[in-house]
């Protein structure tokens, strides 16, 4: 690939709104919004494996959005924060739909779209005149996903096969440099065994248990945790002893309001689990309602059996799982529930299945079907954060971003997140209003300073009283 395709953001952005028009004319231009939000996704999964986030990756990730639509805000630290969270591709769910229609007009819509994706991750994988294999990768298997949707469906086939090589212009070694044929006696036989691949390496136990020790609050939850890492260890031990070991499931139900680290923990728990070796890879793959469920009859099951293949050996955390039986009979919902039933039977000993949502909601999701309930033994709560512990989470967003808070506006600080805290409703959002809090202070405080002559390293840092304010005030 040429480094050509090293472009500006302004001619990224005419590239992307070149090829997502053609795709307009074919599926309807309603699908802007959803359209835009995949694709940034796929950038985030894509840059995930770049290495490193720098301004040009954040200046096209501000490009990434159709005509009439919202210019996106992205700044570094959050683009750096929402790249460390993506690292899988799953379809989004109008291409189920598309595909569908495809199949019953014979029309290619479909594969206009899987053409599209793959010019626009070009376009961002070359950012830095360097696609490397694993982006060339990442590329070949998000058109390799859709394109098996396709052929379920039924829809003609258009597409040659992509070798990733091609797309490859880094200069690190070739995966043909990096394991050469072996050469042969004169026999035939090889000369020599090809060296064993190196093991892959297990999330490290004690730096794991250092960033769950590190969590604002959660005592309860840390000890439950705790009490988890501790079982399966023992379990291990006399598994290895041949000792009896009673059948147990791994499956969990996390309960609490938005914000108040049900994902973060999962993710621990899935690290802990595969260092202690109940779990053979360790990721975590977070998925809700649009991730399973599909619109049309057998689909759903397809898509939610991808997410499960994708979390194999790790955990599978749904969130807001009670939508899944929020539809009714006829709700394919309950297609994915199955589908999900059976997955945590077939693969109970490398899957571990997290569901979590809000109290109330979730204890009617467990008894909505007979196979819920008993396959879920572990209850944890997650408490809503206390005014000091929400002043915690700030502080720490504070330091880690570079910013210093003055004594006046740590004080007023403090009164916003008691505040916060006393008057909280049932959409009280915990992190997430610390988070918007953070980033809302962060613009004023830009403002501010950019309204300055000449401002030196301590004013670029500072926070004043005025550069914070109450959300809903």
């Amino acid at each position: 690939m040429p480094t050509a395709w090293n472009r500006s953001p302004e001619e990224f952005h005419k590239i992307y709104l070149a090829n997502t028009d053609a795709f307009y004319r074919a599926g309807g231009a309603g699908l802007a919004e959803e359209l835009d939000r995949f694709m940034t996704r796929c950038a985030l999964s894509l840059w995930s494996r770049a290495g490193g986030i720098s301004q040009h990756h954040v200046d096209l990730a501000n490009q990434i959005y159709s005509k009439g639509r919202p210019h996106p805000q992205w700044l570094l630290w959050n683009l750096t924060s929402a790249v460390c969270e993506e690292d899988l591709f799953l379809p989004p769910a109008f291409f189920w739909e598309l595909a569908e229609r495809d199949a019953r007009r014979r029309t290619e819509t479909s594969r206009t779209f899987i053409r599209m994706l793959t010019n626009i991750l070009l376009c961002l994988a070359a950012a830095d005149d360097d696609v490397t294999l694993a982006e060339a990768e990442f590329i070949t298997e998000c058109a390799d996903k859709l394109s098996a949707i396709c052929d379920t469906a039924g829809v003609k086939k258009t597409r040659v096969g992509l070798d990733p090589m091609d797309y490859v212009t880094s200069s690190e070694p070739s995966f043909k440099d990096k394991h050469p044929v072996q050469p042969q006696s004169a026999g035939g036989e090889p000369a020599a065994p090809p060296p064993a691949a190196a093991p892959e390496k297990k999330p490290d136990f004690d730096e794991l248990m250092a960033q769950l020790d590190a969590l604002v609050g959660l005592d309860e939850v840390k000890k439950d945790v705790k009490s988890l890492v501790n079982l399966m260890k023992v379990r291990r031990l006399r598994q290895e002893n041949q000792l009896p070991v009673p059948p147990m499931s791994l499956h969990m139900v996390f309960t609490g309001n938005p914000g108040t680290g049900k994902t973060t923990v999962a993710r621990l728990i899935s690290g802990l689990y595969a260092a202690i070796g109940v779990l053979s890879k360790g990721q975590l793959v977070e998925v809700d309602r649009s991730g399973l469920v599909a619109g049309y009859v057998g689909q759903t099951a397809l898509k939610t059996q991808e997410a499960v293949k994708s979390a194999l050996g790790g955990v599978l955390f749904i969130d807001e799982a009670y939508s899944l039986s929020s539809g009714g009979e006829n709700d394919f919902g309950r297609e994915a529930i199955e589908t999900v039933l059976k997955a945590m039977e077939d693969h109970r000993d490398d899957l571990v299945v997290i569901v979590a949502g809000y109290d109330g909601p979730m204890e009617r999701f467990l008894g909505s079907n007979p196979g819920l309930e008993s396959r879920f033994n572990k209850y944890i709560h997650f408490p809503d954060y206390t005014g000091e512990q929400l002043m915690a989470i700030f502080l720490g967003q504070c330091e880690k971003n570079g910013y210093k808070l003055s004594p006046e506006a740590e004080t007023a600080a403090r009164a916003l997140f008691d505040r916060l805290y006393q008057e909280r409703g049932e959409n009280f959002g915990n992190g997430r209003d610390v988070r918007n809090c953070f980033e809302d202070m962060v613009v004023r405080q830009s403002n501010r300073v950019a309204g300055l002559e000449a401002p030196d390293k301590e004013a670029l840092m500072a926070v004043l009283p005025e550069d914070l304010q109450d959300p809903e005030s």
